[in-house]
């Protein structure tokens, strides 16, 4: 069969914004990044080694095309030595390694940061679909159809409401956790020519190419989970991913992520300075309303308008849970809603929940404290301790 891989481009615009932000400010930066799967798959994931073992392979052979890195070149936030490098670059297969421990799969990439950090969504990709080629294919699109056509269907008869002050707007984040590619392009397609109104994009950067959508992504977990081993004081690390951030975009690509070691961590480090420069916020765990409240009041003890921001949901967000949210916060602050497996890959098949976390860089551990339980990650228990008393982020929290 052909590759679960076969462009570069297919992956999440995230890694790309990263990716130029840490060659330029710590080329340096040595790191590690684990695979795990939180839940309980229909059949052992072990099953599945030898068969990512030669998607990686594959993955690994792989370089941009010429057309690949004029479509890079072309968006504004994106420079031109970033792309000369990607122009030459190439995973190297000696810093990743899939084996088995027993019915566990485990993947581990290793070594200089700027090399591996790009691993991410696409051993995320390749694993899914591995899995999900091993049910009835015909069965499960059939299915996806279906509810695919309800999802345009309730949201089409939902913007025929009266509207709220703000747009409801909703874009695809879908590449980590999809049923497959090809599944994925149909569905965003779908979207796109039905409710050209709402759907505002794609994390996907080559669909985002292919369809003529605007590609759609910041930052994530790792960019701040990486700064606290770069030699700033722990307690400063958020303030200065934040300011690296700034400098490298200087005011492109302006939505922050929370959640890194919580929300109230997160804001008591957004002052003024922070909270002008960036456009908004991204939730990613906890409750969205809960959330959203601490945010607008941090937005207006600071005078700032909270009309002027957005707030991006995107922690297992469903079509109706989209609409909750906008009703509640619709009239109060710019809204945007990045769903993920709820449309990549709801085809009445149990999803899998995995993650390629960053566990260490530069050989120190770093830890994401979450908002939601059970998301907390964290190899080292000492570590986790001394980053919740830094942060005064109590235990009971996560």
């Amino acid at each position: 069969m052909e590759p679960v891989i076969t462009s570069l481009l297919d992956t999440d615009l995230y890694k790309f914004t990263m990716w130029q932000t840490m060659l330029h400010r710590h080329p340096q930066t040595q790191a590690e990044y684990r695979f795990v799967c939180r839940n309980q798959p229909a059949f052992p994931l072990a099953q599945l080694l030898d068969e990512v073992n030669a998607e990686l392979d594959a993955l690994c052979a792989l370089s941009f095309t010429e057309d690949e890195l004029r479509y890079l070149g072309g968006l504004r936030y994106i420079k031109s030595d970033f792309v000369d490098f990607l122009r030459i670059f190439r995973f190297q297969r000696a810093f990743i390694e899939a084996f088995a421990e027993g019915d566990q799969l485990r993947i581990v990439a290793k070594g200089p940061q700027v090399h591996v950090m790009a691993f991410e969504i696409f051993v995320l990709a390749i694993v899914n679909e591995l899995y999900f080629r091993r049910f009835d294919r015909a069965a499960a699109e059939a299915e996806g159809r279906r509810r695919l056509e309800a999802k345009i269907a309730v949201i089409g008869a939902f913007v025929q409401q009266p509207a709220l002050r703000h747009p409801f707007e909703l874009f695809d984040f879908g590449v980590r956790r999809r049923f497959s590619r090809p599944w994925q392009r149909e569905v965003v397609q779908a979207f796109s020519t039905c409710l050209p109104q709402v759907f505002k994009g794609t994390s996907n950067v080559r669909l985002a190419r292919d369809l003529g959508l605007v590609p759609i992504g910041t930052m994530a977990h790792e960019y701040l989970q990486t700064y606290q081993a770069l030699g700033v004081r722990l307690r400063d690390s958020q303030k200065a991913a934040l300011e690296d951030w700034v400098q490298e975009y200087r005011g492109d690509l302006g939505i922050a992520l929370t959640d890194v070691v919580g929300m109230d961590a997160f804001l008591a480090d957004f002052d003024l300075y922070f909270a002008k420069l960036f456009d908004g916020l991204r939730h990613d765990s906890g409750d969205p309303l809960v959330w959203a409240e601490k945010a607008l009041a941090h937005y207006a003890r600071l005078r700032i308008d909270p009309h002027t921001k957005r707030l991006v949901f995107s922690d297992g967000l469903t079509v109706d849970k989209a609409i909750a949210i906008y009703r509640a916060l619709g009239d109060r602050t710019q809204l945007g809603f990045g769903i993920g497996t709820h449309l990549s890959n709801d085809v009445g098949l149990q999803t899998l929940n995995i993650v390629m976390k960053l566990t260490s860089a530069n050989g120190q551990p770093v830890a994401k404290l979450s908002d939601s339980p059970g998301k907390t990650l964290c190899d080292d228990a000492t570590f986790l301790a001394y980053l919740r008393q830094v942060f005064n982020v109590p235990a009971e929290a996560t």
